[in-house]
């Protein structure tokens, strides 16, 4: 790579954050800052979506001193998050973020008229319509926001979004767009003719490492490429190590990401099956929460989450120790079930705190193991290592947890931010910088020491692995009977 710097982008699910990446991984300027998220009943998850716009900028304007050394820009995002624009291009209503569940009638519906075969003709698996997908989320708008839906000229991502703004240029890549492209990375008509209207709505694709346009004229970086990008997991697990044919990746973010990059596909339920882009095939498996769910448990406790790992750190495994499901708002892979809930199980009198966030982080940990397998099963691949990022993996504690519970070696990445890095990494190779993503995620990424699991405690959680699995299942109804029951309870409720 040249002297020059490259600025990536990540519009995550609670914060925006952004880096210069320079050769041999130096990040010579970061941002990073939250936004709000509203929560509120019947599983409604929103976002402002001008809050993504107003920290990008603010990230731009931050780096701005470097100007003359910036080649370009790349950006990724969360996804399966959605923003209705009206014809000036201004949000129609807050965006309905990937955790929320207000269309999952809609879902069931629309995966009602779609058969296995079908799926994995479009697909490459029978994945599941969701209450996530984009199409679910249009239908509700279509029927509850009927005004909303007439007046809607695009249903864009977030990255996408910001893209707009800072360029002018209307477009997406083909990989975020789950569940709506096929594998030569195309729209697939006949998924838009579920819902008709939709595919007008839809901004024209771009390849993950395309030229999206230039900054605006007037801006910082006026003129300075702008690529694509492409979603956060895919950008993060390129970015942490799945550019290699093989590789096992691990993202700890406000969920738990599983992602294997792998020619070879076994059609295996509740996994998804990227189409090849920029040469690589990924199989990944998103869960719903992890650490939102240490987040939601801190709160509870009133702690800081650093006081949280400190607290954990202390308390070793115990029959005080409750096993905890961490599907607090559903649940995605292998389930992709909105309805499932969280619990506790084996609470006793002499469980304190220390106990229940054990509990949360070791819980975390199971549901990421199961994804793990579901892919080493959909990929035909087991590695020897799984390289790992993101934010849960700041606690010593956790890290040491997660490898334990999966029993394979952690390799964690210096670079505390892989989405910032996989799109700085994308974007270096679309600027021209690299031949392949391989070869910039080679010579952009570091990684710290092997965290080793310990096998007398691996073969306790496979143990406890099992009994999660059961309990899962158990949980599933009654989670929904008591769902049931609170939308039945007179007075003002909330989803449970």
């Amino acid at each position: 790579m040249s002297a020059g710097l490259i600025l990536g982008i990540d519009v995550g699910t609670t914060s925006v954050k952004a880096g210069l990446v320079g050769q041999d991984s130096r990040v010579v300027a970061s941002f990073a800052e939250s936004y709000p998220t509203r929560r509120s009943a019947g599983g409604v998850v929103e976002q402002d979506a001008r809050d993504w716009l107003r920290l990008v900028d603010r990230a731009v304007a931050q780096v701005s001193g470097h100007r003359s050394d910036i080649l370009a820009v790349g950006l990724c995002s969360q996804v399966n998050t959605h923003v209705f624009l009206g014809a000036d291009d201004q949000p129609l209503m807050p965006a309905i973020v990937w955790q929320d569940g207000r269309a999952k009638a809609e879902a069931a519906e629309l995966d009602a008229r779609v058969d296995e075969a079908q799926k994995i003709a479009w697909w490459g698996a029978p994945m599941p319509i969701d209450a996530s997908h984009a199409l679910p989320r249009m239908l509700w708008v279509a029927r509850h926001r009927p005004d909303i839906w007439a007046a809607t000229r695009r249903v864009m991502l977030p990255k996408d979004y910001c893209l707009l703004h800072l360029t002018g240029d209307a477009g997406s890549d083909p990989l975020s767009n789950i569940g709506l492209v096929n594998s030569a990375l195309d729209y697939i008509p006949g998924v838009f003719d579920l819902v008709p209207g939709s595919f007008d709505k839809m901004a024209p694709l771009v390849p993950v490492t395309g030229l999206t346009g230039r900054m605006r004229v007037g801006g910082p970086l006026a003129g300075v490429p702008v690529v694509s990008g492409t979603m956060d997991a895919w950008a993060g697990l390129v970015g942490a190590g799945a550019a290699r044919e093989g590789a096992s990746v691990y993202l700890s973010g406000t969920s738990e990401i599983m992602g294997i990059a792998a020619r070879t596909v076994v059609p295996t339920p509740g996994a998804i099956i990227f189409p090849v882009a920029a040469g690589i095939r990924l199989h990944a498996a998103p869960t719903q929460s992890g650490g939102d769910a240490a987040r939601w448990f801190a709160e509870t406790a009133d702690l800081p989450l650093d006081d949280l790992s400190d607290l954990v750190a202390r308390t070793p495994r115990g029959d005080a120790t409750p096993l905890f499901l961490p599907q607090l708002e559903g649940e995605r892979a292998p389930f992709w079930d909105t309805s499932l809930r969280g619990a506790f199980l084996g609470l006793s009198r002499r469980s304190g705190p220390g106990d229940l966030g054990r509990a949360v982080f070791e819980g975390v940990a199971l549901s990421a193991r199961q994804a793990l397998e579901l892919l080493q099963a959909s990929a035909a691949t087991v590695s020897d290592h799984v390289a790992c990022g993101g934010g849960g993996f700041r606690s010593d504690a956790w890290t040491q947890i997660r490898a334990d519970v999966l029993g394979v070696p952690l390799r964690p990445l210096e670079a505390e931010e892989p989405g910032m890095l996989g799109a700085a990494t994308i974007a270096a190779v679309g600027f021209g910088e690299y031949d392949s993503l391989r070869d910039a995620q080679g010579a952009l990424a570091r990684y710290k020491s092997d965290i080793e699991p310990s096998a007398e405690a691996h073969a306790h959680y496979s143990e406890l692995l099992e009994i999660y699995k059961d309990t899962i299942g158990t949980n599933a109804d009654l989670g929904r009977r008591l769902t049931d029951l609170a939308f039945r309870w007179p007075g003002p409720n909330e989803d449970v």
